[in-house]
Formats: structure tokens, C-alpha cells, sequence
């Protein structure tokens, strides 16, 4: 069809569309000019009204500013969508909302979400389109890059996905010697990895069908050896199926770890056929995925607008589909439409991601705050932290704006945390009486997926009464009326104040999960925008990519240390090379 030639964004949904180059090899020339509209934030009305409230919000006291407004726990909450946000115990009050949400309007925020959904390439350093809202649209959407739709592109790999993933779960899709495949093994790295490592170990409780059978999914990405060993050594070949997840199929860790899967697999195997039935991928490169072996008809493709961070909803998420099922995948992404169009359309006081990006900007440029903890009470998502952690870092870990003239102003926080109520063992010392404040989110269920005595109680009663503690603390008097001795009263002193974000959720489930991670998404998109970066380039992953390259011949012994490198480079890699007898 016509049409299709002019779909210059997309990259090999199906292996008989040819691969866009990556843009990542170059930067677009001329220089992109960036919309008048797009303010640097502190050249607005809002942040400098802000500088001002920042002093008093620094000298705030949470006790009395509950004590002077017994609304205060419901006038800064909202809820929708099944997630209760509580606000409240954050360092603000109407007159510091107010100016956030002047400051979102003023930076055009609400106008660069529009570019977004509209398809324009927002991703300006790549001049690309941004749309991983796209993956989780309606099959009767319209989201146009380069004047061709590409929802229909989106739901044709859905639907190649759903058929082997039911071939996988329902037992045709078997291995070389006719075994029923018992593990999915995907091999990937950063966004190949995270997001599905995430979704996997969070929708546990929904991998089993009706036949009452699960495949078991593990994950690779880490290059140490040790990784693969562990992932590995108790797995049958014949029962295993590798998903190599690179969209270049180039990737030196991913690619690295593959060729070891396939000479793992085919030290019992034998045939080299046997690849086609133990591979398949998540790439673009047909040419690199037909040399390794893989047939290309079982090649699962995405597009150069969905960001690796933001792909877990894409055919990166093929090992989250056989997971839970074609119907559980349907789930997710509803949850993902149900947050995007929460996000598009609520006005910015109701709206979750805009309250949640507000709030972090608050404590971020004007509290001085340098980390936000997110601290699920929910076992299943020990994972989530770290599936954050890249999604807020790699996004918004930025020092220049979109001119490329230095911020001056704080960027991403770093992202960190564990599961409560594990983290109250470890380091919530510091956060309860630590020398600096420390954000929270706080994100629990109401209702568990298993009622097993008295643990969701005793569960919620520690997560409630973390916020409680953490925005109240305890004062000098209060220790001392209980009999403390003196000296002992300031180590017994909790000062209160540290502000909370709590995110009160009805039930775990694949579609509370999509809303969730959505809410995090437009998140970032928010405080992206008003910092002024690009949320959806990585240019600071390369750099190290690019000297490891160069560095891995010295280390094996290929070729000679260069006496490029500095004096401690050049003696690390010496040391190295002799205790391993190079």
C-alpha cells in the first residue's frame, strides 16, 4: 500500500518493513528550534513566587498545619482510577499549590503533552515523536507521525505476539526435541530488562491458566557471567526459550549474553536448527537476527518513538504476555489508556501525575531535597524502585535545556527504595532523624491477592503509621513524659516534618499495575517539561559504551594497553591482566 512508504517513523513491526536507521548515530542538523512557549522555569511569575514561599515552607510545621485546618488530610488528596493520593503530609499549603500549578501553566506543560499525543518529535536531540501512548491505544485510534497512523502497526505486533504466546502457554509452540517449553529466559538490558523483570515478579499471582499451569520467566542482563550462571544452571535446554530483546541486535551486553545462550543451549542440542525453536527476538535487525539463527518470522518489532524505558508495553514485553496471557496483557495496557487519559484530560488539581510531578518539583528546587524514596508495602513490587529509578534518572538526569544552555536549576532526584515493611529494618533511621529530609512515596493496597491471617492489617497499620510518624514526629516533651532520662532525650527525639506522598490503591491487578506505572510516566513527562530537558534521549549512557569497546581487547590480551589512558586506567588494567595470567 502507498501509504506505508511514507511511514518513515516506524522500524520493522513485521520482518517485510525495513529497519529505520537510528538516529542515535548522528544529531539532527540544523540545531531544532524550540518552541517560544517552552519557558525555562525560572523566568516565570510562578517559580519566582515560589523562591519567595520556599522560606516559609522550609519552617513549616506539619502539626500545626493540621491542627489549624481539620480538613487538611481530604482537601490535599484525590482519587481516581483506584488510587487515593494523599498529599497532605508534604511541605505545602493552597497558596504553594497554587503557584506549582501557575508554574506547570507558565512552562507550557499542558501544550507539550498535546505535542505528544499529537505525534510531534518532542524528542528533539533524535528528532523523533515520543509515543509510547501509542502502545496501549484503542484499535480504533488515530495517532499520526509523519501524517500516517500508526495504531494499526502497533496492534498488528499485539496480535503476532498473542498467537505465540498462546502457541507457548497452550503447548504447540514446543522445543527442538518436541518437549513443552517450562521457562522463558529474556536476555536484555536497561529498558529490554527492567520494565518486564518488574511486570513479571509483580503479576506473579496471575502467571497460572485455567489449566492451573505457569511457565517460569527469568531474566538476563547483568554481562557478569555470573548472572547467566545463575539464571541457568538448573534449566533444561530442551524446555527453555530464550527472547533476545535488542532493537539493533547490536547491544554488547545482550548480544554478549545470547551467543552464550546459544552455545548453552546447543552443547545438548547439537543441531544448529535447533535455534529457531529455543530463539526468538525483540529487534528490528533482520539481517543480524537471521545470521544468529533465529527465524525471522518469530522477529517481534517496536518503534524509534518508544524510548527503551517506556517500552515494557511494547514487544518488549513479550516475556510479560506469555507470562499472564494475551488477556492479561489486554489488562495492563488498559490500565496504561485508563492513566493516559486520566492525564490528558483531568485539569491539573485532580490530576494524579501533575500532583505527584508538582509536589517532587517543590521539594526538589525549593526544598533542596536531593533523593525521593518509593517505598512499595506490597512484596510484589520489590522490583519497582529500580524500574523507577531508570525511568526518572535516565529521563530527567539532565544539565543542559532544550537550547542546550546550562539548567540553573536541580534536575532529577535520585530514586531509591525497598519494600516496606523490610526498609523499616534498614535505613528508615535516617529518614525518621537522618540530617536530610528524604521525599517518600508510600504506595500500598487495600485489599491483598491473599488474606492470610493478620498480615494485611498488620501490614497497612506500619504504613500508615510511617507517614504518621514521618510528617509528626515525636517532640522533646513527649519523650520526656515518658520517664526518659534527660540525656537520652534528644536520641529519642523525632523531629517531624518529612514530607510523604501517600498513594492509597484498591487492589494489585495487571491493569492497577498499567495506571501505576502510567501515573510515573507522565510523572516524568511533567517535571521534564518544566525543567526544560529532553525526558527521552540518553546521551550520557554512551560515553562508557563507547571506551569499554576499547578497552576490552587490552583486558583479553588482544592488543597492547594504550598509554592513552590515564595513569590509573593504565595501572587497574595492568593489575588485572596479571592476576589473570595475561
Amino acid at each position: 500500500m502507498a501509504a506505508k512508504k511514507t511511514r518513515k517513523s516506524t522500524s520493522t513491526p513485521s520482518p517485510t518493513r525495513p529497519a529505520r536507521p537510528s538516529a542515535a548515530a548522528s544529531v539532527p542538523a540544523p540545531a531544532p528550534v524550540v518552541p517560544a512557549w517552552h519557558v525555562a522555569p525560572d523566568e516565570t511569575k510562578a517559580w519566582r513566587r515560589l523562591t519567595t514561599l520556599a522560606r516559609k515552607g522550609r519552617s513549616m510545621d506539619l502539626r500545626k498545619a493540621f491542627a489549624a485546618d481539620r480538613t487538611r488530610g481530604t482537601r490535599f488528596a484525590v482519587e481516581s482510577l483506584g488510587i487515593h493520593l494523599d498529599y497532605s503530609k508534604n511541605l505545602v499549603d493552597a497558596a504553594t499549590m497554587d503557584a506549582l500549578f501557575a508554574l506547570a501553566s507558565e512552562c507550557g506543560v499542558a501544550r507539550h503533552a498535546k505535542a505528544m499525543f499529537r505525534g510531534e518529535a518532542i524528542n528533539t536531540t533524535e528528532n523523533r515523536a515520543v509515543l509510547h501512548v501509542a502502545l496501549r491505544a484503542p484499535k480504533d485510534a488515530v495517532i499520526k507521525v509523519d501524517g500516517c497512523n500508526v495504531v494499526p502497526d502497533v496492534h498488528e505486533v499485539l496480535e503476532r505476539m498473542e498467537r505465540f504466546a498462546n502457541a507457548v502457554r497452550g503447548g504447540k509452540w514446543r522445543g527442538h526435541t518436541g518437549k513443552r517449553i517450562r521457562t522463558v529466559v529474556n536476555i536484555g538490558i536497561g529498558g529490554s530488562d527492567l520494565g518486564p523483570v518488574m511486570a513479571y515478579e509483580a503479576l506473579k499471582d496471575f502467571t497460572r491458566d485455567s489449566a492451573g499451569r505457569s511457565i517460569e520467566c527469568r531474566y538476563i542482563s547483568n554481562i557478569d557471567g555470573e548472572d547467566f550462571h545463575e539464571k541457568t544452571h538448573d534449566l533444561d535446554p530442551e524446555e527453555t526459550l530464550f527472547v533476545v530483546s535488542s532493537k539493533t541486535f547490536t547491544t554488547i551486553e545482550t548480544m554478549t549474553n545470547a551467543q552464550t545462550a546459544r552455545t548453552w543451549a546447543l552443547r545438548k542440542l547439537k543441531d544448529p536448527a535447533a535455534v529457531a525453536k529455543h530463539f526468538v527476538a525483540v529487534s528490528t535487525n533482520a539481517a543480524e537476527v537471521s545470521k544468529f539463527g533465529i527465524d525471522t518470522a518469530n522477529m517481534f518489532g517496536f518503534w524509534d518513538w518508544v524510548g527503551g524505558r517506556y517500552s515494557m508495553d511494547s514487544a518488549i514485553g513479550l516475556s510479560t504476555m506469555v507470562a499472564i496471557g494475551p488477556d492479561g496483557f489486554r489488562e495492563l495496557l488498559g490500565g496504561f489508556r485508563d492513566m493516559d487519559e486520566h492525564f490528558r484530560t483531568a485539569p491539573p488539581k485532580k490530576n494524579l501525575p501533575y500532583l505527584l510531578a508538582l509536589i517532587g518539583i517543590w521539594n526538589r528546587d525549593f526544598l533542596g531535597c536531593e533523593t525521593v524514596a518509593v517505598l512499595p508495602y506490597c512484596q510484589y513490587l520489590h522490583r519497582l524502585s529500580a524500574y523507577l529509578q531508570q525511568l526518572e534518572m535516565e529521563s530527567n538526569g539532565k544539565r543542559v535545556q532544550l537550547d542546550g544552555t546550562p539548567c540553573r536549576w536541580q534536575t532529577s532526584p535520585v530514586i531509591w527504595g525497598e519494600p516496606g515493611t523490610n526498609g523499616q529494618h534498614a535505613f528508615y533511621q535516617m529518614i525518621h532523624q537522618g540530617t536530610s529530609p528524604v521525599p517518600c512515596d508510600l504506595i500500598a493496597f487495600a485489599q491483598p491477592l491473599h488474606e492470610i491471617g493478620e498480615h494485611q492489617d498488620i501490614l497497612l497499620a506500619n504504613f500508615l503509621a510511617q507517614s504518621e510518624a514521618l510528617a509528626f514526629g515525636k517532640t522533646p516533651a513527649e519523650v520526656r513524659a515518658e520517664g526518659t532520662p534527660e540525656w537520652l532525650v534528644p536520641h529519642r527525639t523525632f523531629p517531624g516534618n518529612r514530607p510523604t506522598s501517600t498513594l492509597l490503591c484498591e487492589k494489585l491487578s495487571p491493569r492497577m499495575l498499567g495506571r501505576l506505572i502510567a501515573l510515573y510516566e507522565h510523572k516524568a513527562f511533567v517535571q521534564g517539561s518544566i525543567w526544560r530537558v529532553n525526558s527521552f534521549d540518553q546521551w550520557g549512557v554512551e560515553l562508557g559504551k563507547v571506551l569499554a569497546k576499547r578497552i576490552i581487547p587490552e583486558l583479553s590480551g588482544k592488543a597492547p594497553s594504550k598509554a592513552a589512558h590515564d595513569s590509573s586506567t593504565n595501572a587497574l588494567i595492568a593489575r588485572y591482566r596479571a592476576w589473570r595470567g595475561r
